[in-house]
């Protein structure tokens, strides 16, 4: 079985991925206590219920604007390129920036929100790494060698402006936690991506396999403060 995946292109891995996905979320439907647990973020905190004003019905999976004093502390990190960073200085100061969660194992959501984020980096043009950064953070950083994250992210045709990150446990902590009040842990979770401006306190929390358009519309209200409309 793992030979044979290992095998498979990109896409296939992704049409794959996209099928258990359905196949999960039906059985879900069917079942309360699964139902229950899909309702939680990367980490397992709640998210609000207002739905996303997208009218897509997977989108529905929440938005959530958290607290204005979300403060993103400046650890020191690796990325893809094996390159020591300050997660703050290096990446989220003076930028619009866009945090998903991943681990280069996992099979369903990560490959599917790779996808997704890769429509956004094409359809940021040049605005991609000038104005605004895609951050993506192993959820098993111990595991997870910048070279594993360079070779995941080649999948997606990774550019400059869209970072992989790993490095200790205890520093990756720090901005899960500042983000959703929980330590990285590998495991199942939620599409969920935060999309914020640390300068002027604006985060939003939203559904991680979106368009382009509707990131497009957040990174616009975080930018400015002008409403999208939800």
């Amino acid at each position: 079985m793992s030979y044979l995946y290992n095998n498979l292109t990109a896409m296939e891995r992704i049409g794959r991925a996209r099928s258990a996905l359905v196949t999960a979320l039906l059985f879900c439907a069917l079942n309360l206590h699964a139902g229950a647990a899909a309702s939680h973020g990367p980490h397992g905190k709640p998210l609000e219920s207002a739905a996303a004003s997208s009218g897509s019905s997977a989108e529905s999976s929440r938005e959530q604007k958290p607290e204005a004093r979300t403060s993103i502390p400046d650890i020191v990190a690796v990325n893809q390129e094996g390159k020591t960073i300050s997660f703050y200085s290096d990446l989220v100061k003076g930028k619009v920036v866009i945090i998903s969660f991943v681990f280069t194992n996992c099979r369903l959501v990560c490959p599917l929100q790779g996808a997704s984020l890769a429509r956004l980096q094409a359809a940021l043009g040049d605005r991609l790494g000038r104005e605004v950064n895609l951050i993506s953070i192993s959820m098993d950083p111990e595991a997870d060698t910048p070279a594993r994250l360079k070779a995941w992210g080649a999948q997606f045709g990774l550019k400059p402006g869209w970072t992989l990150v790993t490095g200790a446990k205890s520093e990756i902590d720090k901005v899960a936690i500042a983000l959703t009040g929980a330590q990285v842990t590998r495991g199942e979770h939620s599409p969920a991506i935060f999309i914020g401006n640390a300068e002027k306190g604006r985060w939003i929390r939203c559904y991680g396999l979106a368009d382009p358009e509707r990131f497009l519309k957040l990174i616009e209200e975080v930018s400015s403060g002008s409403s999208t409309g939800k």
